[in-house]
């Protein structure tokens, strides 16, 4: 109920924040895939906490385990299970919690839907359930090597500040340049110094994530609730913290004329092309061979130090200062998560299709 994502490609995440382990059982992956578990850590790797003075100081090494599906280095076909222990729990730091709810949090919704709640942490809904999407992304990733497609994402904007990046240039190298993993190294600097002062100031600051998913088959996509589209938009708002998705052009659309918006075709040898694509990538919400462009939206993190309006579990007005190790801006450690999102539900499509077209 609401833990699994993917129709072909299957991911389920469990576990909490504080609890013993978090993780994902990956099913429908196709076999023979060479994976190891140094592959999937190198992405564990770049959203652990604890990387950089710019995250949250909980020391975790993310170590994953593979439990099952995967004999003599490759995928049989079979379920896989990966799981990471969590080392550096203190759930009684959250003990001032128990019967508040933080503003801007899922204490009080959590409270209203199941009438029993994990505060510590915030249990499922901490953003420490992300590494199982991160590890199956890994799995995702391998696999869609074969076809040459390639996964990018960027911090392009924190707080008022923006980035100038080129999506048809940009390389890993470049994102991974710097802590913010922002490719403008001038517009990283300033991200750098704003988010450190938040921290100082005991406050947070939202931002975009920008993605790139490079040569993607035409044809993705399902008529008409599955567009490809459409399964962006709801793995990326399933992130914890997003706000805001857009595909192309987004809301700038609304100011272009048709005859200034459409994409004309052309032909490029024996490839259909665009030669804008101001569609991001899709038409109808099925791939159409170009890059697929789209951003993420990330609001400020809701936990903050300064003093906040709150209510408690008896409905009495309370002052909150939060304790605790949190991130000031989620937007560095957002990045391999919006990789992972991506590559999911890419190949999840990329299976779908291969029942109705042979590639």
């Amino acid at each position: 109920m609401g833990n699994t994502f993917g129709h072909t490609f299957t991911i389920t995440t469990f576990g909490e924040s504080h609890g013993g382990a978090v993780g994902v059982i990956v099913d429908g992956c196709p076999s023979n895939i060479e994976i190891t578990q140094e592959e999937i850590q190198v992405e564990l790797d770049r959203r652990k906490p604890g990387q950089s003075k710019l995250v949250t100081p909980r020391k975790e090494p993310d170590s994953v385990e593979i439990l099952s599906g995967v004999f003599e280095g490759k995928t049989t076909g079979t379920p896989i299970c990966l799981v990471v222990r969590n080392k550096d729990a203190n759930p009684k730091a959250y003990d001032h919690l128990k019967d508040v709810f933080r503003p801007s949090h899922a204490d009080f919704t959590y409270q209203e839907k199941f009438g029993h709640r994990n505060f510590q942490g915030g249990g499922r809904s901490s953003a420490r359930e992300t590494i199982g999407r991160v590890a199956a992304g890994a799995i995702a990733m391998k696999c869609l090597k074969k076809l040459n497609v390639e996964v990018l994402s960027w911090v392009s904007h924190v707080h008022t500040l923006t980035s100038t990046v080129d999506a048809n240039t940009v390389t890993l190298a470049d994102i991974e340049s710097n802590p913010v993993r922002c490719p403008d190294a001038d517009a990283a600097e300033k991200m750098t110094i704003e988010i450190e002062q938040a921290r100082k100031d005991g406050d947070s600051l939202g931002g975009i994530v920008t993605a790139v998913l490079r040569n993607v088959p035409a044809g993705l996509g399902e008529p008409v609730f599955d567009k490809l589209k459409a399964d962006l938009a709801k793995g990326m708002m399933s992130i914890p913290a997003t706000m805001g998705f857009q595909v192309g052009s987004g809301f700038d659309a609304i100011t272009q004329k048709g005859s200034e918006h459409n994409d004309p075709f052309y032909k490029d040898g024996d490839t259909v092309r665009t030669k804008t694509n101001n569609s991001g990538g899709m038409q109808g919400g099925i791939s159409n061979g170009e890059d697929i462009l789209f951003q993420v939206a990330f609001k400020p993190t809701g936990t903050i130090f300064k003093e906040q309006d709150t209510v408690n579990m008896k409905g009495e007005e309370v002052k909150l200062s939060a304790k605790g190790r949190h991130d000031p801006c989620v937007l560095p450690r957002a990045v391999p998560i919006v990789d992972a999102m991506s590559a999911c539900i890419i190949l999840d499509h990329v299976l779908r299709h291969r029942a109705r077209k042979d590639y």
